[in-house]
């Protein structure tokens, strides 16, 4: 069960948004050090504050959870431990993943004390915030429209570098500044309001301005999707449609949760996460993680056994 303290240190990061993960065992089979309703919160660097079982269960928890992050589907986690006589002595021997169905992965932990346990994961990702210009109706009903379709509208002159869009709706006043900078920093979506003829007006003053041809196309100019839209609030729905589309077919969380990526332990095949307090250990210009001191250990013996013989 989440404590309080949990919930409030939950409520910190949502408000600094951050990308982060609510972990909770749903089910536990002893012997493990888990009980159902255990709790922990994941964040995007892998650090776990919280309890979910034991440090072999949390390597599984803390790399799908990381997962999660990057998918930002919630996911039911069924960890059970290695059903042969010892644990696998490599990673060729450890089927680590034995199943996955939608929602549901069940893994194989070598290391697992005997238990089994189920951890519900679930990813609360800051909504994509969208750069909304002009102080016309169109723009706020954008604003007003924006959350309840999973969007952050923040106000001209927020970073361009961490918004997933821009949206211009300021019928003609201060276009080409934020345009070009909008264009020119990568920003995943951005709609200029106005006709197809004043839109390449506009366009043709950027060309004539220097900017890269090439960065044209990714203006949406009309900006939305042609839904006959009449009143500003038709226009709003129209251009947050175009918002979701280009929120799905971008992979936009994966890219900013700034989730480490996740490795295979060489010595025993757990998956774990390629950074933050995860044991690694560089060897002939490549970077190992392991699942413990002691796999790394294996790792180094074996390489020193390899390199006298």
């Amino acid at each position: 069960m989440i404590s309080a303290a949990a919930s409030r240190r939950a409520a910190e990061l949502a408000a600094a948004r951050a990308a982060f993960v609510n972990a909770t065992v749903v089910r536990a089979r002893r012997p493990t050090s888990a009980h159902a309703g255990d709790a922990a919160i994941v964040l995007a660097d892998g650090t776990i504050e919280g309890f979910v079982g034991g440090s072999c269960a949390e390597h599984s928890v803390r790399a799908y959870a990381l997962a999660a992050i990057e998918s930002g589907e919630p996911l039911l986690l069924r960890i059970v431990p290695f059903d042969g006589v010892a644990a696998p002595s490599s990673a060729e021997d450890a089927a680590e993943e034995l199943s996955r169905e939608e929602g549901v992965v069940t893994v194989q932990n070598p290391c697992l004390s005997g238990g089994e346990i189920e951890v519900f994961l679930e990813p609360v990702l800051p909504a994509p915030p969208v750069v909304v210009a002009g102080e016309t109706p169109i723009a706020e009903a954008l604003r007003r429209l924006s959350f309840d379709a999973g969007f952050e509208a923040v106000a001209e002159g927020a970073s361009l570098e961490s918004a997933f869009g821009v949206v211009i709706a300021s019928h003609g006043r201060d276009e080409l500044a934020l345009l070009r900078a909008a264009l020119e920093a990568g920003v995943p979506y951005v709609g200029l309001v106005a006709s197809r003829g004043r839109g390449s007006g506009v366009i043709a003053e950027l060309r004539s301005d220097g900017v890269a041809a090439e960065l044209f196309d990714a203006i949406d100019v009309p900006a939305g999707i042609d839904i006959g839209a009449r009143t500003p609030s038709e226009v709003a729905v129209s251009i947050l449609a175009k918002l979701i589309a280009a929120r799905r077919q971008s992979g936009w969380s994966a890219a900013h949760s700034g989730a480490p990526s996740v490795a295979v332990d060489p010595i025993c095949g757990m998956t774990v996460a390629a950074g933050g307090a995860t044991v690694s250990l560089e060897y002939d210009g490549e970077r190992y993680f392991f699942c413990c001191e002691g796999c790394r250990s294996q790792f180094e013996a074996r390489r020193h056994a390899g390199a006298g013989a």
